[in-house]
């Protein structure tokens, strides 16, 4: 049914055709019978699926990337298709635009997409009544879903001052989510990346894991990565994850390289962060190095250029524990989620 369709959404704008498809999945869920058709079609339901992972189960692990639902307006009805579980945002303490539009291009020749939002979103608050609202709700007990919340600083915010939006959001976050994500990755908000750099960032993880116990509970905290650094830099990421303590990693963000692309020189030279199937090999290199660096101290979380089954498996075999899409959910549709995970139980 997608491959029907997709022709027709790829000749329009690619962020106002992710509006109209989620506005009609919506819908979907709405009209009686809709949720249940949704998880009869898509849905792959088998306790062979779980996978435990820092503490916390997933009915299988299988995950929607951050950026698709930045404001938690989707967790049901993604949950409905199948995801084991959800990762909302990045969301930032303050509501923001973003950056001016057009700022999103599909590269249909390399399977990719290049973005630059720069972290649009609606605020954490809005973000805390949305979860709320879903954690109450019938679906919720149902789809047995895990959240996660990916949290940034706002544009505006000075790179000296970052620490203080972390820290807003997860302390507002923390009674709705399950685990955190720390987003200094995007290439797309202006000197986010320098809070990758060692001392900058284990200030960050350090003061969130000093704040990560509330009545004698905890959320796992991971740290998102670009693919876009030397060994010698994820050096440094095996060193601050066990220094600071932190959970995991999600390997890896969007990438600034135009490297071996097939598209025309006029979408090559936009800006902002490639993903999708470019990313494939660079994303399974960036896990295998980290988990052999590390013994396989420490969850990763695989993430960039999936696009099949066979990608993910994979990444999953060269140390991911759970695997998230994105631009591989838009290029090849609500069945790519069952593929994987039909693939896992053969």
């Amino acid at each position: 049914m997608y491959s029907l369709i997709k022709p027709i959404l790829f000749k329009f704008d690619p962020e106002n055709v992710h509006y109209f498809v989620t506005d009609g999945l919506h819908l979907a869920n709405r009209i009686p019978g809709g949720a249940a058709l949704s998880r009869a079609v898509w849905d792959v339901e088998d306790k062979r699926l779980e996978r435990e992972v820092f503490g916390l189960k997933f009915k299988n692990p299988v995950g929607l990337a951050a950026g698709f639902d930045k404001n938690g307006l989707m967790i049901k009805e993604m949950a409905n298709l199948g995801f084991g579980f959800i990762e909302v945002g990045t969301v930032t303490p303050l509501a923001q635009p973003g950056n001016p539009k057009p700022r999103m291009f599909r590269l249909p020749a390399d399977e990719a997409l290049i973005n630059r939002m720069g972290f649009n979103n609606g605020g954490v608050d809005a973000m805390v009544e949305r979860i709320a609202e879903y954690r109450n709700s019938p679906a919720a007990k149902q789809q047995r879903v895990i959240i996660g919340g990916n949290i940034g600083k706002n544009k505006v915010t000075p790179n000296e001052d970052a620490v203080n939006d972390y820290i807003i959001c997860f302390d507002k976050l923390f009674d709705v989510v399950d685990y955190f994500v720390v987003n200094v990755s995007s290439p797309n908000t202006p000197g986010l990346r320098e809070l990758q750099e060692k001392g900058p960032l284990l200030n960050i993880l350090n003061t969130l894991q000093q704040r990560n116990n509330k009545n004698g509970v905890s959320r796992p905290i991971l740290l998102k990565i670009a693919p876009d650094l030397t060994n010698e830099q994820l050096d440094d990421i095996v060193e601050i994850v066990q220094q600071s303590g932190i959970a995991g990693v999600i390997g890896t963000n969007t990438t600034i390289s135009r490297d071996n692309l097939g598209s025309p020189d006029t979408l090559k030279s936009e800006t902002g962060g490639l993903s999708g199937r470019p990313l494939t090999n660079r994303s399974t290199e960036v896990i295998s190095y980290l988990h052999k660096k590390s013994n396989g101290s420490f969850p990763i979380i695989g993430v960039g250029g999936i696009h099949s089954a066979a990608d993910a498996l994979d990444k999953l075999n060269a140390g991911a524990s759970l695997v998230q899409l994105y631009t591989g959910f838009i290029y090849e549709g609500p069945a790519l989620i069952g593929w994987i995970n039909k693939a896992l139980l053969k």
